[in-house]
C-alpha cells in the first residue's frame, strides 16, 4: 500500500510538474502573442497649463508623431493642471480603457508611483517624459537637466562679469515636487557656488509666475533694491513674475534674468533686454522620442537606448537625453526661428518691433 501510494505521490507531483511547465511555455507564448502590428492607442498625461510650452508644443509634436509613425494610432490626451490625484485618477482612467501604452510628465514624481505600478500592472508600459516619475517605468526621455542648469549660471555669471561679487544674487528654483527643479539647481550651483553670495534663495509652489513675483518682491524687501545684482530663474514663466517685481520695486537698468523653455514672451523679454537669456530645448527632438518609445513598447518591443537612469525607485532605465541650448539675443534666428518654433512677426509684434530691428531680427 506504501508503495502504491508513494508510486501515485510521484506521479501527482510529475503530473504537476509538467503542468507547470506548460504555464510557462503558455506564459511564454502569451508574451510573445503581446506583439501588436496594428493600430495602438496611447496615453499622453500632461501635468499642467501654466507654462506655455505644454499646449503650445508638447502635446502637438506627441501626437503629431505617434501620428507620422503610426496613420491609425489614437491619441488619448488629459492634463492634470497641477493637480497630483487628478492626474492618479487619469492614470486609473487610462489603465481602464486599456491603453497600450502611457506617455506620462508627472505632476508629483512621488506620489504618481503607485499608479505607474497599476499600469505596469496591467501591462502597460509607461514612458517618463520630461520629469523622471517613480515606480516601475519603462522609458525615459528629457533634456540633460543638470546641464540646463550649468548653462543658466554660466550665462548669469557671462552677464554680471566682473560685477558678480558686488552685491547678491536672488534664486527662484522651481517646485520642490519635480525632480527637474533639484537638477536644475544642483547644475546651476556647480557654477555659481563660490563666485556669486545668495542673498534669497526660493522653491517656487507650482512653477507660478504670481508665486514668483511674490518670492521676489520678498527679496527686494529683505535685501534692499540696491544690493540684488542678479536673478537666477528656473523657467521663463517665473522670469516674467521676478521681472514684474523687479520694475514695481524700481529698477532700472533691470539686472540680468534668466529663464528656461524659450516661450514666446521669454523670447520677447530676451529681445527687449529685459530677460538676459532663456534656455532652448528642442521639444521637437523630446516629442519624437517619446512618441518612438511609446510605439515600440506599445508593439511589445524592446527599447533600445544606449543610455540609462536610476530612479529612487528603478535602475538602469533606457533613456533620451537631449542637449539643451542657452538662447539669447546672439542666436534666436539660429535656434527658434530655424526650427520653425517661432516666427519673426510672432517674436517682434507691437513695442518689440524696435528691438527687433536694433538686434537684426528683420
Amino acid at each position: 500500500m506504501r508503495r502504491v501510494a508513494l508510486a501515485a505521490s510521484v506521479m501527482s507531483m510529475t503530473v504537476a510538474l509538467a503542468a507547470c511547465g506548460s504555464a510557462k511555455e503558455a506564459d511564454s507564448n502569451s508574451k510573445d502573442d503581446k506583439k501588436k502590428t496594428g493600430p495602438l492607442t496611447i496615453g499622453l498625461l500632461l501635468p499642467e497649463d501654466q507654462t506655455a510650452r505644454y499646449e503650445n508644443f508638447d502635446r502637438p509634436f506627441v501626437t503629431k508623431k505617434v501620428k507620422g509613425l503610426c496613420a491609425d494610432c489614437k491619441v488619448l490626451y488629459v492634463n492634470a493642471k497641477s493637480d497630483p490625484s487628478v492626474q492618479q485618477q487619469q492614470v486609473d482612467s487610462m489603465i481602464t480603457k486599456k491603453v497600450d501604452a502611457i506617455i506620462l510628465d508627472s505632476v508629483d514624481s512621488k506620489s504618481i508611483a503607485s499608479s505607474v505600478k497599476k499600469a505596469d500592472e496591467a501591462g502597460i508600459p509607461v514612458i517618463a517624459y520630461d520629469r523622471l516619475a517613480e515606480g516601475p517605468v519603462s522609458a525615459y526621455t528629457s533634456f540633460d537637466n543638470e546641464t540646463v542648469g550649468k548653462v543658466q549660471g554660466k550665462a548669469l555669471l557671462e552677464a554680471l562679469g566682473d560685477k558678480a561679487k558686488s552685491g547678491k544674487i536672488v534664486m527662484l528654483n522651481g517646485w520642490e515636487a519635480d525632480p527637474n527643479a533639484a537638477m536644475f539647481k544642483k547644475g546651476a550651483m556647480s557654477v555659481l557656488k563660490g563666485k556669486v553670495d545668495v542673498g534669497k534663495s526660493y522653491d517656487v509652489d507650482r512653477w507660478l509666475a504670481d508665486k514668483a513675483n511674490e518670492a521676489m518682491t520678498g527679496a527686494i524687501s529683505s535685501l534692499g533694491k540696491d544690493n540684488i545684482i542678479g536673478v537666477y530663474s528656473a523657467n521663463d514663466s517665473m522670469a516674467g513674475g521676478a521681472i514684474t517685481a523687479l520694475k514695481s520695486g524700481g529698477f532700472n537698468p533691470l539686472p540680468p534674468v534668466t529663464g528656461q523653455d524659450a516661450e514666446l514672451e521669454g523670447v520677447r523679454r530676451v529681445v527687449t533686454g529685459e530677460q538676459y537669456m532663456s534656455v532652448y530645448k528642442s521639444y521637437l527632438d523630446e516629442a519624437t522620442a517619446a512618441a518612438e518609445m511609446a510605439i515600440a513598447l506599445g508593439r511589445g518591443e524592446k527599447v533600445n537606448e544606449s543610455n540609462t537612469v536610476d530612479s529612487p525607485t528603478t535602475k538602469d532605465i533606457p533613456a533620451t537625453l537631449i542637449t539643451p541650448v542657452s538662447l539669447t539675443k546672439k542666436n534666436i534666428k539660429e535656434t527658434v526661428i530655424k526650427d520653425g518654433i517661432y516666427k519673426i512677426d510672432q517674436i517682434c509684434a507691437g513695442k518689440v518691433k524696435t528691438a527687433c530691428a536694433a538686434a537684426g531680427l528683420k
